[in-house]
């Protein structure tokens, strides 16, 4: 039996590879090249935009505790970023490039897999997994917007700058991971109350690109917020924020700084490294001032500049069960951003969890609903839950889950806390018989 899969990002292409290896012939849509999406540099499946970091992978953080799970359930992305990691402390990170090309490569090396290079315009009528992204064409948002009977929700979602590491000045920049945790993987550029104070005056009049009409009234997703809006929210906030100084000293001189920026390696080789929280819509010469006004960055390479793009979710709770499946229709299923599950590690799981889904959908089995114990079947009842009026995307967080009761005396010990609840999801998880 065949199955669409709208969409070769993450959601996709995991969902697609899960129902691959269970014997199912997938046509697997992908509008680019054909149909650009205006964030997206490649044609490649699975391609990192924003960041090329998954986030934590400490099982006692929740977005560590979706990638452990992952790994049970039997994640085939998951298992691509570990062999595509880069250094970053207690995050994964890859080699962007690397990963979306060996995704790509499975995927067209796979006999039931048929990635299909052109745009879907219209729902299929057959069993079908729409996983295309929060970058979705306005031709098939059209369509699916039809289906749904609903109203999109909008928010918007930036990119941060990249530089070359050898025009990083590193007379002032120095190797550092926070609390020296892990390997020393970040590069960091202190400022001192002067030096921010100018950053600061130069960000906040800084000139921003404009909006397109049809982008007015859209909402910033909390997360991924421009460096300019964050600015406006107060002086310090920065210093609160992404540019905290605190577990970030030069052992060369041992001063603490006022603020940090941090530098996050992009690539295996070690020649590219993007600016960790400086999403930004600023206009470009106004990033290259900005960016040079940071000590160590003076004579920075910019390799790739800042964007803004609209990102585009359904009202999930009205719309899907916790299985992914829709309500009106049970061959649809949803995956990916486009659900409201924000983040590179959410978008691998819920394609993991739609693929399961789907093949069992089709098996006639009874579908996988996850308890809510987990991160993953916290994370899709949160997004699908219909009592939920004001929905707005969310990453994987420890306040979804049903707590865990501590002894009085270890009431705000978070890490302890983080333990026991990975410990109980996990052995919840291992409980669940799910034939690979």
């Amino acid at each position: 039996m065949e199955v669409n899969v709208i969409g070769a990002g993450l959601a996709g292409s995991e969902c697609a590879l899960q129902l691959a290896k269970r014997g199912f012939k997938v046509n697997l849509y992908e509008m680019r090249p054909h149909v650009e999406t205006g964030a997206h540099t490649t044609q490649d499946c699975a391609e990192f935009v924003c960041s090329n970091s998954l986030g934590s992978y400490d099982v006692t953080n929740g977005s560590g505790l979706l990638k452990h799970e992952m790994e049970i359930l039997g994640g085939e992305l998951i298992q691509i970023a570990k062999e595509c990691a880069v250094p970053a402390g207690n995050a994964l990170a890859i080699d962007r490039h690397k990963f979306s090309q060996t995704v790509t490569e499975k995927i067209t090396s796979n006999p039931n897999i048929n990635l299909i290079r052109e745009e879907v315009v219209k729902i299929p009528d057959t069993p079908t997994v729409i996983a295309s992204g929060p970058l979705t064409s306005d031709k098939f948002a059209d369509s699916i917007k039809e289906f749904t009977k609903s109203e999109y929700l909008h928010f918007f979602d930036a990119i941060a700058p990249i530089v070359e590491c050898d025009s990083i000045n590193f007379d002032i920049a120095f190797w550092a991971s926070r609390y020296d945790k892990g390997e020393a993987s970040y590069i960091n550029c202190p400022m001192n109350k002067e030096q921010y104070e100018k950053f600061y005056n130069i960000l906040i009049n800084a000139p921003r690109i404009e909006r397109h009409d049809f982008e007015k009234g859209a909402k910033f997703f909390e997360s991924c917020l421009p460096i300019e809006v964050l600015a406006t929210r107060g002086e310090d906030t920065l210093r609160f924020g992404p540019m905290k100084p605190v577990g970030l000293i030069d052992k060369r001189t041992g001063e603490k700084n006022y603020a940090v920026v941090q530098l996050r390696q992009d690539n295996s080789a070690k020649t590219l490294f993007n600016l960790v929280g400086f999403q930004t819509n600023l206009k470009w010469g106004a990033q290259k001032e900005l960016l040079q006004s940071i000590p160590g960055l003076e004579d920075c390479n910019i390799v790739r500049y800042g964007v803004m793009h609209r990102n585009t979710f359904i009202n999930s709770p009205k719309l899907l069960e916790p299985t992914l499946q829709t309500r009106k229709r049970k061959d649809l299923f949803f995956a990916g951003q486009i659900t409201g599950t924000e983040g590179y590690t959410e978008s691998i799981a819920s394609g993991l969890l739609a693929g399961i889904n789907m093949a069992k959908f089709l098996n006639d089995e009874p579908l996988l609903e996850l308890p809510l114990e987990t991160m993953l079947g916290a994370l899709t009842h949160y997004i699908t839950n219909p009592e939920n009026d004001h929905f707005q995307p969310i990453n994987s967080n420890w306040g979804i889950i049903p707590s865990v009761e501590l002894p009085k005396k270890e009431r705000k010990n978070k890490k302890l806390k983080g333990e026991l609840m990975a410990k109980r999801a996990i052995e919840v998880l291992k409980t669940i018989s799910i034939p690979q």
